[in-house]
């Protein structure tokens, strides 16, 4: 859901939150917030310069159907668009320059996971202490693997749930992790992971994920284009053309985001206008590209298999 501004009349769309939950986020209704006797509009007149916004319930009840005196709170939800570089220094990197450290689930075990190798050597061969160092060894893989997708689905939800379109790279892991110095930390850092539940929830959530080609993202200056060739440990795009400087990573996440909005024109800006509608019967301004719609065509789709 994002800001709407019509051509009717200046408004931005807001969701509605009512019960016990909605106490805990949201901005509450109360003194300098009028809501419209329509119960579609509320007026904020506490001088933050808001102005009148649109209301739009959930999908499970109809704005008009919400009784008035059950609206507690709204949560203001603008439109953002981010192109996101993955990393091994960091996680990720955004082009708003926001970055997520890289666990390192892997590397933080491995000694852990060495020494159980080695107990499990030391075993007779079809003895029980064997099976269970055996089991022991297992676990510690299991827990690795659990801990690298619990972040990857965590990490993947929030940044859903922050934005209206996530721009990423096709990234050939397949052939990256050919590369034997960098091979067991980009294994470690689960990009593919991370990638499936982005898609998974901008589908779920009705949010478009393109995906850009790589090439040249990381040596093109996101602010005039000039190429600016640098090998991998040079970690500081300065370009020579404008004198732009920026993080490597943060500079790659402004191109990826840029190519992303000349494969679809409508992006353009910080607002998103679409046409369409939601399950309620309102306009919605949240982009609905061919690739969104080729993902799943259903919300109940099942999560993807890991």
């Amino acid at each position: 859901m994002t800001i709407n501004r019509s051509i009717e009349e200046p408004c931005e769309v807001t969701s509605l939150m009512h019960g016990s939950g909605a106490e805990r986020r949201g901005r509450p209704l109360r003194l300098g917030n009028k809501l419209d006797p329509d119960g579609k509009h509320v007026t904020f007149t506490d001088g933050c310069g808001i102005g009148r916004l649109r209301l739009v319930g959930n999908r499970g009840q109809k704005i008009e159907a919400f009784p008035l005196q059950h609206i507690k709170r709204v949560r203001i939800v603008q439109g953002r668009q981010v192109g996101i570089d993955m990393g091994l220094l960091s996680y990720y990197t955004d082009s708003l320059g926001q970055t997520v450290d890289n666990p390192r689930y892997y590397r933080k075990a491995e000694q852990k996971l060495k020494r159980l190798h080695r107990r499990l050597s030391r075993k007779q061969q079809k003895s029980q202490n064997r099976k269970k160092a055996r089991k022991a060894l297992a676990k510690g893989y299991l827990k690795v693997g659990r801990q690298r997708e619990d972040f990857a689905r965590k990490q993947a939800d929030a940044l859903v749930s922050s934005n209206d379109l996530i721009a990423y790279e096709q990234l050939q892991i397949r052939n990256m992790v050919k590369n034997r110095h960098l091979a067991k930390s980009i294994h470690d850092a689960g990009w593919g992971t991370f990638l499936r539940w982005v898609r998974h929830y901008g589908v779920v959530h009705g949010i478009p994920i393109p995906a850009v080609e790589p090439q040249f993202t990381s040596q093109d200056c996101s602010a005039c284009g000039t190429r600016v060739k640098k090998s991998l440990s040079v970690r500081t795009h300065m370009c020579p053309g404008c004198g732009v400087v920026l993080d490597r990573d943060h500079n790659a996440a402004l191109c990826i985001l840029q190519k992303a909005r000349a494969m679809y024109p409508g992006a353009q800006g910080n607002i998103l206008f679409f046409g369409g509608g939601n399950a309620w019967g309102e306009p919605t301004s949240t982009a609905v590209s061919a690739m969104a719609t080729q993902q799943a065509g259903s919300r109940n789709q099942e999560p993807p298999v890991l």
